[in-house]
Formats: structure tokens, C-alpha cells, sequence
């Protein structure tokens, strides 16, 4: 006969989780540390995280984007984004120039070696999306986006 388990031992079992998996923020919280932990055996092996790589993506999209501009893009306060420019650009993957239009603001743009690590990480990326998705069909993937979207519209 087997030693009776203390009063809310868990050990050797998985825990009750209660309500939680019916919860969409326990869901999307799941899904954003399984997206973390993929991405960090792939893009993340250059010392990127997802919001790094979003960060430079936009700047790409936007050459000489006012940092103020990169922080409504990216919903980051202004001290955050000055600490990820400066990161960025201690690395050489950006630099700041005097806005155009603003010679108070900066102006934000990838070097050359920001490019090239930029398109590297752009094939890493797909792949690791590959990978999160694989068992889902396209209609499927189209809907989940569609339906992630919806969650907070004004931040299309």
C-alpha cells in the first residue's frame, strides 16, 4: 500500500487548473510563452526577442521615423523606446539622425548591418511561424488572425 499524498499535494500529477483553460488570456498567455520559447531556439539565438525584431521591422517599413512616432507604432512608453534605440544603436543595427521636418526629434533608421541581420531574421521568422502553425490549415491561420485582431481592433 502506497503512502496516502498530504492534503493538496500535487507531486507526481498535473494540478487542477480550475477555470483557467477556459479563459482567453490564460490561452493567449500559453500560446505567447510556446511562441517565446520557439522563437528563442530560432531568431531569438541572435539575441533578439519578438518585440526587438517588431521594433526593427517597423523601423525598416518607416526609414527615419521620429522616435515618438516608433513608440505609438510599437505602444511603448517614450523612456522604453529610448533605452531599445539605444541598445539598438550600441549594437550598429541603427542609428539616429536630426528629423527632417523636426530638428528637436530623431530620426531613426537600420544600418546596413541592421539590414542584413534584419533579412536573416525575416527567414528565421517564417519559419518559426511555420512551426507554431503546423497544424493549422491556411483557412484556419486566416481565421485565428482575423480573430486575434478583433481582441483589440484599435491596435490594427
Amino acid at each position: 500500500m502506497s503512502p496516502a499524498k498530504p492534503p493538496g499535494s500535487t507531486k507526481g500529477t498535473h494540478p487542477q487548473l480550475g477555470m483557467l483553460p477556459e479563459l482567453i488570456g490564460y490561452q493567449l498567455r500559453m500560446a505567447q510563452i510556446a511562441l517565446f520559447k520557439d522563437f528563442s531556439q530560432g531568431p531569438g539565438g541572435e539575441d533578439v526577442t519578438p518585440g526587438l525584431f517588431g521594433v526593427l521591422v517597423i523601423i525598416e517599413a518607416n526609414p527615419d521615423m521620429k522616435q515618438s512616432d516608433l513608440a505609438r507604432a510599437t505602444h511603448l512608453d517614450r523612456s522604453t523606446v529610448v533605452t531599445v534605440i539605444d541598445n539598438l544603436e550600441k549594437r550598429g543595427l541603427v542609428e539616429r539622425r536630426v528629423a527632417l521636418h523636426d530638428r528637436r526629434s530623431n530620426a531613426i533608421r537600420l544600418t546596413a548591418a541592421g539590414g542584413v541581420l534584419l533579412k536573416k531574421l525575416k527567414r528565421q521568422v517564417v519559419q518559426h511561424e511555420k512551426r507554431l502553425l503546423q497544424n493549422f490549415s491556411e483557412q484556419e491561420h486566416a481565421t485565428f488572425i482575423t480573430l486575434l485582431q478583433k481582441v483589440f481592433p484599435e491596435h490594427r
